[in-house]
């Protein structure tokens, strides 16, 4: 499969990033750069997420934040929850709502992260899918967590996506929906470029047109190296964070970094002709104020060298 035209970037870094930060980030600093980065040419913006405060203080604020964005026309803020009182709360806060289903391909991930095996998960899928079309949501996407291995379980194989891409597929149909778009998750950064080929393919195999989009982190520093992997098998859709912001917290065995850089994966599209739709110069100036507010520096490569632009005259 060629290289696609044009992707969707899909940002993180507000909820990915300052859920993680150990230091408070004020509310106002917040939609202070959700607002910037509206202003990049960005068309989805991951704002905040209704979790339980005491697990993630970081987003103690979320409705707050969501109350506050001056929102622009054509930009979506969106929040993320892991259960049916998180999806009441961002109902209530009139944020965007990209209605999913997930499940971590991990089932040790699963119990870390919200407390729950893989059949509870796919259960609380069920009760989300019904107050989706209670609320007259179209599911979305759906996402495999863990999808490329696991600090607590190890490998994942190809066959494990598989069945939870399966998983979800059946839980949708369930429900009368299909699933418009797949995302496979480096939760915790184990994915290399030949590991990202053979999940991806694995999942073609099965469902041929099925649209799959990828959630990289850089925890090794392969997240643009499985970028370009997945740009090459024509991968259209990617999550990113800007700076380099963010990071799991219930990832275990040390630190994980965050998903890989928007203005990285955007310059990279760039020079190879991809379309974005982003001003990339803008973005690594939503870089520099992110590291302004947080206090140290984030790990995206343009924050310190730029884009090739000015050496070009353009």
């Amino acid at each position: 499969m060629s290289m696609p035209g044009r992707i969707d970037v899909n940002e993180e870094g507000p909820r990915e990033g300052f859920q993680i930060e150990k230091g408070p980030i004020f509310t106002a600093d917040k939609v202070r750069f959700i607002e910037a980065l509206a202003e990049t040419g960005l068309h989805d913006v991951q704002c905040v997420s209704f979790v339980d405060p005491r697990r993630v203080p970081g987003m103690a604020d979320s409705a707050e934040v969501a109350r506050l964005i001056k929102r622009r026309d054509g930009v979506r803020y969106t929040g993320i929850f892991l259960n049916q009182r998180g999806l009441e709360r961002a109902l209530e806060s009139g944020i965007d709502i990209r209605a999913g289903v997930q499940v971590s391909a991990s089932e040790a991930f699963s119990v870390s992260n919200t407390n729950k095996d893989t059949a509870e998960t796919l259960a609380e899928q069920r009760t989300a899918l019904a107050l989706y079309a209670e609320r007259g949501l179209r599911l979305e996407s759906a996402i495999v967590m863990t999808a490329f291995g696991c600090n607590f379980s190890g490998v994942v194989t190809p066959e494990r996506v598989v069945e939870c891409v399966a998983m979800l597929i059946d839980v949708a149909a369930e429900a009368g929906q299909a699933i418009p778009l797949v995302r496979l998750a480096d939760t915790v950064g184990w994915a290399n470029p030949v590991g990202v080929a053979r999940v991806v393919g694995a999942v073609r195999d099965r469902w041929p047109g099925l649209r799959l989009g990828l959630h990289l982190h850089d925890t090794r520093g392969l997240g643009l190296a499985n970028a370009l992997a997945g740009l090459q098998l024509g991968i259209d859709s990617f999550d990113s964070s800007c700076g380099g912001l963010g990071g799991c917290p219930f990832a275990g065995h040390g630190e994980a970094a965050g998903n890989i850089c928007t203005e990285d994966l955007v310059f990279l599209c760039h020079e190879m002709g991809i379309e974005t739709g982003v001003d990339l110069e803008r973005l690594i100036e939503c870089g520099r104020m992110a590291e302004a507010i947080i206090g140290h520096r984030l790990p995206g490569k343009l924050l310190r060298t730029g884009s090739l632009n000015a050496l070009r005259g353009s």
